[in-house]
């Protein structure tokens, strides 16, 4: 199937919802009161989507946020734009199908297909909507243990989303909620992050010198994954899932320093090679978080590890420093415990943070 030239997802979903879904609702319900967006998980969602996006899950999109007292419109308003919309839009294919190859994502409808079809408009409230990706109730507090197990790359899908029309307010506000941690939640998350990069900046060259070269290299391949994370957590953004976070991370105002840095952890071949490249991402690591006037300001600079032949940067000063800093009750009594930080920073497993159906197991190790 032809398709024409890219347009990014969510630049076509604009016109989409302002020139097809929005006549067709203003005609069919004119007093009705509701907030259309692109928002979610997807590529397209995220501003990340190429011409390569196109090939499943992507399309023409828009989510409708109604009122819970008008939450008993969903069905209609499906049951409106599937006979009501047409078989395609700028060129695009409006209808979709199940993959039969990849179940659980849409493909978009063949030529001359005459079965039902999917349309991706998503009438929804936010209380339901909320439910499915974080399970959690808009309108409920929002304690220590939710935003620890709150998966970054779900917080960004959310606060990040892109709104059309809003006559409810309510999404907006959501998203204003969730911009980002509240100020004692990200403290503690900043010396999680330090608390990572000091278990293992010295594993990396003993491994090393006790002639593991594989194993070396894949503690700094670690290192340069919890030194991004780090990054993301100094310039407030949430790091997205793991196919955009280096695309992410050059979104970064660090990123233009810091890359070639970290492409030489990654890229030498001995561990004193990769210690001296890994000293340089550090250093630069404990400028930024100088800028950042939480703490007193620590020397940029490494030094010995104890009494053997490698050089860090001292994380503990930083996690130290962070943590005295702390004086919300709910937050220091976990740093009273070890310090494990978010979901994001002792699991990468992708059913735990891409399924919201687990969160509330997760937030019970923070309680």
């Amino acid at each position: 199937m032809q398709l024409p030239p890219f347009i990014p997802g969510r630049e076509l979903s604009r016109h989409f919802f302002m020139e097809l879904v929005q006549p067709l609702l203003a005609a069919a319900w004119p007093a009705l009161r509701y907030t259309a967006a692109h928002i979610g998980a997807g590529s397209d969602a995220l501003g990340f989507d190429t011409d390569l996006s196109r090939d499943h899950d992507w399309g023409p999109t828009v989510v409708l946020f109604l009122s819970e007292s008008a939450s008993n419109l969903v069905e209609p308003i499906r049951e409106l734009v599937g006979l009501q919309l047409p078989h395609s839009f700028m060129g695009y294919p409006v209808g979709f199908i199940d993959s039969p190859e990849e179940p659980g994502t849409h493909i978009p409808a063949p030529p001359g297909y005459n079965g039902p079809l999917i349309h991706h408009v998503f009438p929804t409230t936010l209380s339901r909507f909320c439910e499915r990706e974080l399970s959690w109730t808009p309108g409920s507090s929002l304690e220590a243990a939710d935003w620890l197990s709150f998966p970054m790359q779900r917080l960004r899908s959310i606060a990040e989303g892109t709104i059309y029309y809003d006559t409810l307010g309510e999404l907006a506000a959501l998203m204003q909620q969730l911009r980002w941690y509240p100020d004692q939640i990200w403290r503690y998350l900043l010396a999680c992050g330090w608390h990572r990069i000091g278990q293992e900046d010295h594993l990396m060259s003993r491994a090393g010198y006790a002639g593991d070269e594989l194993g070396s290299a894949l503690i700094g391949a670690r290192l340069v994954r919890d030194a991004m994370t780090l990054c993301f957590l100094f310039e407030r953004r949430y790091a997205p899932y793991p196919k955009w976070f280096g695309t992410a991370f050059r979104q970064l105002d660090c990123a233009p320093e810091l890359t070639p840095l970290l492409h030489a952890v990654l890229a030498v071949a001995t561990w004193p090679e990769r210690e001296a490249a890994w000293c340089e991402v550090a250093i630069r690591l404990a400028r930024c978080h100088n800028q950042l006037g939480l703490m007193p300001v620590q020397a940029a600079e490494v030094q010995p590890f104890f009494s053997r032949p490698f050089q860090v940067i001292n994380s503990d000063r930083f996690v130290a420093g962070l943590l005295a800093t702390i004086s919300e009750p709910m937050v220091r009594q976990l740093i009273e415990r070890p310090l494990i930080g978010s979901i994001d920073q002792w699991s990468d497993s992708t059913d735990l943070r891409s399924n919201p159906s687990w969160r509330l197991r997760v937030r019970s190790f923070y309680e």
